[in-house]
């Protein structure tokens, strides 16, 4: 049976998606509906035959249904949520264990290592029915005491509540964004590594290193304004033209934000490593006689052209052609029909400008696709730094040779096909017929005389990484 997640964990999230897809894929099961069920995607689609406002309404709708109240954060348990984390995962040997910052193209790195991953950073939504998306200061206000509340039931937690107005604005309607990090190892955690590895087997540390101006509220209280995506640090804090014209599209009483004076930088919320569980970690790995590998790197998408390529050599080895290419956006991940289908996964953080720009980097420098299908995230705003839907129709169709497709959603309603962000798994099975069977976990020292052999061709920095040689 699914273990369900505590009423106060978000499903509709990045971590608890990449958490389900990672256990389900090491099941050798896929990831329907982000892991929630059949239903949900019988459900879904019938919203995107309605008119755009109603679309919008039932989105932000969905907030209220996610959020818990302010006066219950201080039942929110790290343990409990720990406890569900783990509970996800068979309990059975495993080559290694990573642990850290959320990553979509983790996914399918962990997945061919047959490692669970452990994050760091969960999303706590709370219900807020009564701050304008573009009123900041409000937003901190009206829940500072839930905060401070939560903070004080779980000393070993971080909390970075979030307020962006450029692409969460739908959901800022209903709800506001408690991201919170563990700075100590959680007992279910330690438990689950002890049950699950021996001596010597490794601890992968992902350290995404990406930071934002915040504002401090206390010790562990940070105040984020804004976020990765497609809107600058300069135009969420000083404005723009393209701000200014945003607002007004969206009937703001503003043309710029005026968000609490950043004061002090900290790991970005959603996908940045808070540096403080480090110290557990490491304390744990010796007392265990574990190994502790880290990869570090700065901004979420980094992995991804490593993740890629990884997995076409992984292909040619199975002397399959690897000229197919899946690009996954935000929590639409699927990494048991990615390998079903022989497809190479690319991961992009968002659907902004600079998720376009970092895929067209990768393709520039590629060996040429025959196939490349994308998906995109459908978060139901025209905001800032959201291209064109012919940008991407363009960038797909130049870089592959035979076809470029969009796939699971309809273009003619991006970015408000809702019913895309349970059909798109479906649509991988339908549109791409290939199918393989599913293979045998890679050792990490194959991974690490793969990236030995790429030299410094990637950006992500891997430290203490066996080679087959080293094993032998």
């Amino acid at each position: 049976m699914r273990p369900f997640p505590p009423s106060y964990i978000s499903n509709f999230d990045s971590a608890s998606g990449f958490l389900r897809a990672t256990a389900l894929a090491l099941k050798g099961k896929d990831f329907p509906g982000w892991g929630l069920g059949r239903p949900v995607k019988k459900i879904l689609p019938l919203a995107s035959h309605l008119p755009e406002s109603i679309r919008e309404l039932i989105y932000a709708g969905g907030g209220l249904g996610e959020g818990i109240a302010p006066s219950q954060t201080g039942k929110v348990s790290a343990e409990r949520i720990a406890a569900w984390v783990t509970g996800l995962y068979p309990r059975r040997p495993y080559p290694g264990v990573m642990i850290g910052s959320s990553n979509g193209a983790l996914t399918h790195l962990a997945t061919a290592l047959g490692m669970p991953w452990l994050p760091q950073t969960m999303f706590v939504p709370v219900r807020q029915t009564n701050v304008h998306p573009d009123d900041a200061i409000p937003g901190l206000d009206s829940h500072r005491e839930a905060g401070e509340a939560l903070l004080a039931a779980n000393p070993e937690l971080q909390l970075h509540h979030m307020h962006d107005p450029n692409q969460d604005r739908l959901m800022l309607h209903t709800m506001t964004y408690f991201r919170v990090k563990w700075r100590r190892l959680a007992e279910a955690y330690k438990q689950f590594l002890r049950d699950t590895l021996s001596p010597g087997d490794p601890i992968i540390l992902i350290d995404c290193q990406r930071k934002w101006p915040v504002t401090r509220v206390s010790d562990r209280y940070f105040f984020q304004f804004g976020a990765l995506g497609g809107a600058s640090e300069k135009d969420f804090f000083e404005g723009s033209p393209a701000v200014a014209e945003y607002l007004e599209k969206y009937g703001s009483h503003r043309r710029k934000w005026e968000p609490p004076a950043p004061d002090h930088t900290a790991p970005e919320a959603e996908w940045g490593f808070e540096p403080a569980l480090r110290a557990d970690l490491e304390a744990f790995a010796r007392e265990q006689g574990h190994p502790i590998i880290t990869v570090s790197f700065e901004e979420p998408e980094d992995l991804s052209p490593l993740v890629a390529e990884f997995h076409r050599s992984l292909y040619h080895a199975r002397g399959m052609a690897a000229n197919r290419l899946f690009v996954e956006s935000f929590l639409m991940v699927e990494p048991h029909w990615t390998l079903r289908t022989g497809s190479v996964p690319y991961w992009m953080k968002f659907n902004m400008q600079p998720s376009l720009e970092a895929l067209e980097r990768y393709l520039n420098g590629a060996e040429r696709y025959e196939d490349i299908h994308l998906t995109l995230f459908q978060h139901g705003v025209d905001c800032v730094g959201l291209p064109p839907i012919d940008d991407w129709r363009r960038l797909i169709a130049t870089h592959a040779s035979r076809r470029g497709a969009f796939l699971g959603f309809d273009p003619d309603l991006y970015p408000r096909d809702f019913g895309a962000l349970a059909g798109y798994q479906d649509a991988v099975q339908q549109d791409i017929k290939a199918r393989y069977p599913l293979p045998g976990p890679v050792t990490l020292g194959q991974f690490g005389s793969f990236i030995a052999s790429r030299g410094d061709a990637f950006a992500p920095r891997w430290d203490g990484l066996p080679t087959e040689e080293d094993s032998r």
